[in-house]
């Protein structure tokens, strides 16, 4: 029995979006849809109306291709890379829609662009030339787009070059078997270009394949997931990359290769059942870690599922993923006045930018319209889209630090987060991995400048300044931490001389932290609750030792139970946040002595949203709760003894 026919019936029969009978009446409208995709804005539920999105999101960068065609000017904010190459990376983005639309049978008025660029840029003697590449170049990264080009539609790459210019485009390819890639998921780029000259009928190094293929095993951890690199994160570069990769290799090379490409199948499909956690019934996914720019990418994983074929869920399940999430991202204001998707996350934004993002950059989002190189009478277009399956409340996740927590009413989504002992170089690192919890409703934010509570933003994090200096320190890295149902642990040292011990108790839409913090220093501190996105109207409600605020966009909250001196709201600075340009932020104080100190703090986080902002009194009345009890923690004097979601008591002892 197929998982399909395991599926509950009575999901079949819920809220397909749309309803069999809506969607065999679009798909006999649809003849011209590029046009009614243009008209309608935001109508997702065909094939068809996936390949005019992608007409759609392309036809806006035909006038920006270089004389030459090999490059791509979108604009002019820089990356770590000079602008030639930036402008060779859209270039290359591009493609991973591109391909899958043509390998389906469809057509782009992009193609003879395209071509013209690639006649042009391994061209070496012509001016734009992509020129040779160097040791950890991202050069390298881009290639790989050109890989998945040549095993899938090699007619329509390959076969209009001339001899030259065939010869031109290998040698300049298969500089990426002469040059080190990053030790992450870099290597699986130099795999698609082996694997694309290799099912083209081109020489190939089919050592360098074996080697980085078998490389892959070093990150695997547990569960289906990978770590990104040895002691690397587990973030969306599991899904969007290496599994995406993986899966792509596994379709391709099934016949050459059936043990790995059975080994990943597997793995794909035990990550899949852990990563449904991180996405919400709306289509929204969790906001964590780096390269969010990339937006619709954080649904490629379903995609590379549904076109490698692995039977784990409902091809309507898979579905409903992709086309959710792609309708929740059109909805945001993601794209200029031009129609070109914008360095950001749910609204223009350099701020929390990385290095690595130039004005192309986010084209990677295209990965996510691989399910386009299949064919129409595939399930995953067939059948109808199914919503979420039911989940539990607490999903704890050991190998990525988290424990996810999804809201049954609200729809929410929040992890939280044990942190890490390893960090890295790239921007925003403490922001992106290393807050308490990341939210679907709130998002996250990062920090605009280093100076004071304003420009740091430092919202889900306790951060500590030396007394009356207001430079503020963060997590950064973890001397330990563990899981224990939803509880979360860890040590961590913002100062050589300053030791925190944080405990986290997950909930919503309330949870508990705990601090212990051992200083020789006067600390300033600061416990930020949810930033809570706001415009014109608010009302807020404010205690000695609690503070709430409710927007358009919800509730946010914080109480403190013990340890902190006040409560106050903060203002952030604009554009610190991923997900609204404008936040409040309820935050706790407090001036630690040397020596030993307990902090216990509440805090609420409701994005419910409504027109209406709800009166004080209803603030009030939110202050007034006991969230200790709801989360089954009982706090004495000498102890705190918490019953976990699984029935376990863990005791914290206040005299250690």
């Amino acid at each position: 029995m197929t998982s399909s026919s395991r599926y509950s019936q009575h999901l079949s029969e819920q809220a397909q979006h749309p309803s069999s009978t809506q969607q065999a009446q679009h798909s006999s409208q649809s003849s011209n849809s590029e046009t009614d995709a243009e008209s309608s804005g935001l109508e997702l539920y065909t094939r068809d109306d996936l390949a005019a999105l992608l007409h759609r999101l392309t036809k806006p960068l035909l006038p920006l291709y270089s004389e030459g065609k090999a490059r791509l000017r979108i604009g002019h904010t820089g990356a770590s890379y000079p602008a030639d190459l930036a402008e060779m990376e859209g270039f290359s983005r591009v493609l991973w829609g591109l391909v899958p639309l043509l390998a389906g049978g469809g057509d782009s008025e992009l193609w003879e662009t395209v071509l013209d660029g690639i006649r042009h840029g391994t061209n070496p003697v012509h001016p734009e030339y992509w020129g040779d590449v160097n040791d950890y170049d991202q050069r390298l990264v881009e290639m790989a787009a050109f890989g998945l080009a040549l095993a899938l539609i090699p007619e329509r790459i390959w076969t209009p070059l001339s001899a030259d210019e065939q010869g031109n485009l290998h040698r300049w390819l298969n500089q990426i078997n002469h040059h080190p890639c990053y030790d992450c998921n870099w290597l699986f780029f130099n795999v698609l270009v082996n694997v694309g000259f290799r099912r083209a009928g081109l020489d190939y190094d089919a050592e360098q394949l074996e080697k980085n293929v078998q490389r892959m095993d070093a990150f695997y951890l547990e569960d289906g997931w990978y770590s990104d690199g040895v002691n690397g994160h587990s973030d969306y570069y599991v899904p969007f990359a290496i599994h995406y990769y993986g899966l792509v290799y596994a379709r391709l090379m099934e016949q050459d290769d059936p043990e790995r490409s059975h080994i990943f199948k597997q793995r794909a499909a035990k990550f899949a059942t852990e990563f449904l956690a991180w996405f919400a019934p709306d289509g929204s996914a969790l906001p964590y870690g780096r390269s969010l720019s990339y937006r619709f990418a954080q649904s490629a994983f379903w995609s590379a599922l549904a076109y490698a074929g692995v039977d784990v869920l409902p091809a309507g399940v898979l579905k409903g993923l992709v086309l959710r999430h792609v309708r929740w991202w059109l909805e945001q204001p993601i794209l200029d006045g031009r129609g070109i998707l914008t360095i950001g996350y749910a609204y223009p934004n350099l701020v929390m930018a990385e290095n690595y993002n130039s004005p192309g950059s986010p084209y990677w989002a295209l990965k996510a319209f691989l399910p386009l190189a299949l064919s129409q009478d595939h399930p995953f277009w067939s059948e109808g889209e199914l919503p979420l399956p039911d989940m539990d409340i607490y999903h704890v996740q050991q190998p990525a630090h988290l424990v996810i927590v999804r809201e049954q009413n609200s729809g929410h989504v929040a992890a939280f987060n044990s942190g890490h002992k390893y960090t890295n170089e790239h921007t925003h690192t403490s922001a992106k991995y290393e807050k308490f919890v990341y939210s679907t409703g709130f998002g996250f934010s990062v920090p605009r400048s280093e100076w004071g509570l304003g420009q740091g933003a430092f919202d889900s994090m306790l951060a500590l300044s030396e007394h009356e200096d207001n430079l503020y320190r963060v997590r950064r890295r973890n001397v330990d931490t563990q899981i224990t149902d939803n509880i979360l642990h860890a040590i961590w040292k913002p100062w050589h001389d300053v030791e925190v011990r944080t405990w986290l108790i997950a909930g919503l839409p309330w949870h508990l932290r705990i601090h212990r913090i051992e200083t020789t220093r006067m600390l300033d501190i600061a416990e930020g609750g949810y930033a809570l996105g706001q415009e014109k109207q608010w009302q807020a409600h404010t205690k000695p030792m609690g503070t709430a605020v409710m927007t358009a966009y919800g509730s946010s909250g914080i109480v403190g139970l013990r340890g902190y001196e006040q409560a106050e709201l903060i203002w952030p600075n604009a554009n610190t946040n991923l997900l609204h340009p404008r936040t409040v932020l309820p935050t706790l104080k407090a001036t630690l002595q040397h020596g030993v100190h307990w902090l216990i703090a509440a805090v609420y986080g409701n994005p419910a949203t409504g027109d209406a902002i709800p009166a004080e009194a209803h603030l009030h009345e939110l202050l007034s709760q006991s969230p200790a009890d709801m989360l089954h923690v009982n706090i004495a004097d000498e102890q705190i003894i918490v019953t976990t979601h699984t029935g376990k008591e863990v005791t914290i002892k206040l005299n250690d």
